[in-house]
């Protein structure tokens, strides 16, 4: 990026975005096709957009910004909260915000933004949903235990509880026949290279390539790791403050829920995997840590076959994790 391109930092919400530069000051504009034109017209095409990642909202005005050939960056919104939180900043506001972002991009290197392809959009979609209704069915099975030890007083109730729970296992199962679909058609090859790997089940495989893009989305694995939120965080200060080490829990929870499963099948048949495992038991240390570690291990070696393009080796993998 040139130190003379300037940089529009972008706060966006359901009705209105506002926009900071320091050519330019504060301007808002309204988060519709037309409030999109209107902006294109403040902007030069060597100006850089920097944007917050924040699901529907930024999606639609990040593909209109590349259609234009416009450059956007859409950035990671903890990034941005600890940019402020460092900064010290005692008001927070829409405006204040949008300065914010711009600061941010000023003061790092942001990547660009690239525009998903139409299998790319349904899969997020797909995915988005998936995810409430993962919920709904936890829900609905909280709710269905309850009944039942209540003695279900009311038939009726249970029944219906039932019922719902029976449809959200079929949508369920749709959402995820329809997912592994659209990745064997856009990437079969990568598909294939993960299941390679011993441990690694297909779900996860599967939502792996989801939502890292193909694996595009990142550069090292630590920051995949950091994304997934399996990166052990040490609480520890002088000698008065000692906790155990944890994982941050900063991330996506679903597939973390699914790398910890993994990680019973991969202590049996992963190499690497399992002398980790025994490795941190044998220490005293408790077989949850061991596992967050194996679940890590995996989750490296994925990203290291995936960036390789070669099948599960176990003597290649250890060399690149």
């Amino acid at each position: 990026m040139n130190k003379n391109t300037e940089i529009f930092g972008i706060d966006i919400s359901k009705d209105v975005f506002d926009v900071y530069s320091h050519q330019k000051g504060h301007q808002s504009f309204k988060n519709d096709a037309q409030g999109f034109k209107s902006f294109l017209k403040v902007i030069t095409k060597e100006s850089l957009v920097v944007m917050e990642a924040t699901g529907y909202y930024h999606y639609r005005f990040a593909q209109f910004l590349h259609k234009n050939k416009l450059q956007v960056s859409v950035v990671n919104p903890l990034s941005v909260k600890r940019f402020i939180q460092m900064k010290l900043a005692k008001v927070k506001t829409d405006k204040s915000d949008a300065k914010a972002i711009c600061e941010y991009g000023q003061m790092n290197e942001v990547p660009l933004y690239t525009a998903l392809t139409d299998v790319q959009a349904e899969c997020l979609q797909l995915f988005r949903l998936l995810d409430n209704y993962l919920k709904k069915r936890t829900q609905t099975k909280n709710k269905l235990h309850g009944e039942e030890v209540l003695g279900i007083p009311s038939k009726y109730v249970h029944q219906s509880l039932k019922r719902d729970l029976k449809h959200l296992d079929k949508e369920i199962k749709g959402i995820e026949a329809r997912l592994l679909e659209l990745v064997k058609q856009d990437q079969q090859h990568q598909l294939t290279l993960l299941k390679s790997i011993p441990g690694m089940g297909i779900k996860t495989a599967l939502f792996l390539i989801v939502i890292t893009d193909g694996f595009k989305k990142f550069e090292t694995a630590s920051q995949l790791c950091s994304y997934v939120g399996i990166t052990p965080t040490i609480r520890e200060s002088g000698s008065s403050v000692r906790g155990r080490s944890r994982i941050s829990k900063v991330g996506n929870k679903k597939l973390r829920n699914l790398l910890f499963l993994c990680a019973f099948s991969a202590c049996k048949h992963n190499k690497a995997c399992r002398e980790i495992y025994e490795r941190i038991v044998n220490k005293g240390k408790s077989k949850k840590l061991a596992l967050i570690a194996v679940a890590n291990k995996l989750l490296k070696q994925a990203f290291a076959i995936a960036k390789s393009g070669r099948p599960y080796d176990e003597n290649f993998v250890s060399k690149l994790v």
